[in-house]
């Protein structure tokens, strides 16, 4: 039977790329035996010996250890020629591959590490972007756990040669922890997901200055596993103990909110194919005539249950890593906002459809017009402004997001978070991107309430760049609560250390908060109901940086209750309306607490509680998709 690489079907033609291979084997065969014959080879010789090896490793798995011993021997580049070819077959064939020859290449890569070859840590990223987001069969898992058990195996040496590579794996790891830990638990993820902990927290907490190379996008990363202990340990120390961590000169996260992620990190969570059929279609295909191709992308891409978290990776990396040039920019081709808005209302799940929200508007948050790229932030208002009049809940929603954030996202870092914002409007209009944002404050199609946020958003871009004044005192003034909503109502209270178990009536009544206490049988339930004016009071804004810190408070219940020897849960009940505003606010409380309460045990009994939430169909969907 004849050697193989790959597995066609019938009426599929042969890769080339294998051909050559194959060829280049049959026709050197009878000198792949020992004894082994040396000699000067000329170029072409050397690089058809180099395939013919290839081919034999991948092919003949029992012969392995003869045919890299040959390899060593003939090898006058430092395995230059080699590494390069067997990146060449992960980009274009892995997908096809036989599980045998994966095997194989696993192990040939680890010899490639072993002889520090030339490109080694282009492999290793090659093998890295073969792990599919949202694929949880058993092939791909396996990837996973070869590649960040020869991370963890190769460690010192990783370090001392390419520091950089485990830097990208941190962010390949980090990112698929927070998908793994959404499948269901057996033997072989629960292994995983422990591997890929060990690797992310052992380098967060020995190489930090490594990993703020990574940027502003490691928040984000690091935002999605916070629930998990060891992540929060870390992310406590990182707002309230920076020094903790090692890094002379790191004292606040601000600092890493301001350093750009380098566009190749992007990269990382597409595979080459989906790259190639991104950039054919945000470069061949004229607008209109792009339904069957986004068909065709779907299917075979987004086709398999989980598959859609990848829609985040997916729009980081067209907003960051995919800039046309101008000749492509033309009116005829399908431009980046409209590839987003379909992903968009592509989106099932409501945290997908929020972290997609958020990967579209993340650099918005913090741009610095001398360092970011203003092509990273055009399809964002393109979108909004291009969906009017005909998908105008596009534009809502969008608008809805980027309000809610300006507000809540960092709510101690407010004024980086709004200048970055509205720094980010006024490069828009001063690049041309737009003429003008009255198309947002005057369309009468977006609620009043929200056109006068926005409107006051960008008289704050105004004021910033065009009065030259103060930043602070002019987001202190930008957008004012109502009267009820704000701090000094609650007294001398720090928002993160709220009670809600406290015996101040006239603070519960001013938010609407009802703690409602009853026995059944040796449980005591606790169901506390939040009225939409607390949800939207800066002590329940769904800030990642002080949300945990106010949860703590919630689940902890009076001493008074005398529950010494009862066991306990807390039913939390959100009364509040499901548009697309509440829904966001709520995915974010979802995300960065629902599943960290989860696993709370109280610091007074040692017992689990049980923290549901509970409020129209659209929430009970929310959480359920958690």
């Amino acid at each position: 039977m004849a050697l193989k690489l790959t597995e066609r079907g019938i009426h599929e033609a042969e890769n080339p790329i294998e051909v050559s291979f194959r060829e280049a084997f049959e026709r050197l065969k009878p000198q792949l035996n020992p004894p082994f014959t040396l000699k000067v080879l000329t170029k072409e010789e050397y690089s058809n010996l180099n395939k013919a090896l290839i081919f034999a490793i991948l092919s003949q798995p029992n012969l392995a250890e003869v045919h890299i011993k040959h390899l060593h021997a003939i090898i006058i580049d430092g395995y230059d020629f080699f590494t390069c070819m067997l990146v060449k077959i992960v980009d274009e064939l892995y997908a096809k591959l036989l599980d045998s020859v994966k095997i194989q290449l696993i192990w040939v890569t680890k010899e490639m590490l072993n002889v520090l070859a030339i490109g080694f840590d282009k492999l290793l990223v090659a093998l890295l972007r073969q792990i599919v987001g949202g694929d949880f069969s058993e092939g791909n898992l396996w990837l996973c756990l070869e590649m960040v058990a020869l991370f963890l195996a190769n460690w010192d040496c990783l370090l001392e040669e390419e520091p950089l590579i485990l830097n990208k794996g941190l962010y390949v790891f980090l990112r698929l922890l927070a998908d793994h830990y959404r499948v269901p638990s057996n033997p072989m993820i629960d292994g995983l997901k422990r591997m890929e902990i060990v690797f992310c927290v052992r380098l967060l907490r020995e190489q930090f200055l490594l990993c703020l190379k990574i940027g502003r996008d490691l928040i984000r990363l690091l935002q999605d596993v916070v629930h998990i202990p060891e992540f929060k340990a870390i992310w406590k120390d990182l707002l309230l103990n920076p020094r903790k961590l090692g890094v002379d000169g790191f004292k606040d996260i601000s600092q890493i909110y301001h350093t750009k992620t380098p566009s190749s990190y992007f990269l990382l969570r597409v595979t080459p194919e989906m790259e190639t059929k991104l950039r054919f279609l945000l470069t061949h295909v004229k607008l209109g005539s792009q339904k069957r191709y986004q068909v065709w992308f779907a299917k075979k891409f987004l086709g398999v249950p989980g598959s859609e978290v990848i829609l985040t990776d997916i729009v980081r990396f067209i907003c960051c890593s995919v800039h046309p040039s101008s000749e492509i920019m033309q009116p005829d081709i399908l431009p980046r906002w409209a590839v987003i808005g379909w992903l968009l209302t592509s989106c099932r799940k409501n945290y997908v459809e929020s972290n997609l929200k958020l990967a579209l508007f993340y650099d918005w948050l913090f741009y610095d017009e001398t360092t970011d790229n203003v092509m990273n932030i055009e399809p964002a208002l393109l979108l909004m402004v291009n969906s009017i009049p005909n998908y105008i809940e596009v534009t809502r929603t969008l608008l809805e997001f980027l309000l809610i954030v300006v507000d809540n996202y960092d709510i101690e870092r407010k004024e980086i978070v709004s200048k970055g914002v509205s720094t980010a409007l006024s490069t828009l209009v001063k690049r041309g991107i737009v003429s003008s944002l009255d198309v947002l404050t005057r369309c009468d199609l977006i609620a009043p309430v929200h056109r006068e946020m926005f409107g006051k958003l960008v008289l704050v871009m105004q004021g910033i760049h065009s009065k030259k004044i103060g930043s602070a005192s002019i987001i202190h003034d930008m957008s004012p609560p109502p009267s009820h909503l704000l701090s000094s109502s609650l007294g001398s209270q720090h928002p993160n250390r709220l009670k809600l178990h406290s015996s101040d009536e006239s603070f519960k009544e001013k938010f609407k908060i009802k703690v409602i206490g009853s026995f059944s049988g040796a449980r005591y339930k606790v169901k506390i109901h939040f009225g939409l004016e607390a949800l939207l009071h800066t002590s329940f804004l769904l800030s990642p940086l002080n949300l945990l810190a106010c949860m703590s408070d919630i689940l902890n219940p009076p001493a008074d209750l005398g529950l010494h020897n009862l066991s306990h849960e807390i039913k939390v009940f959100f009364e509040v309306s499901t548009s697309s505003v509440h829904i966001n606010l709520l995915h974010r409380l979802s995300m960065h607490a629902f599943l960290a309460a989860q696993k709370c045990e109280t610091k007074r009994f040692g017992q689990k509680i049980t923290f549901i939430a509970f409020s129209g169909s659209e929430i009970l969907l929310l959480l359920r998709s958690l």
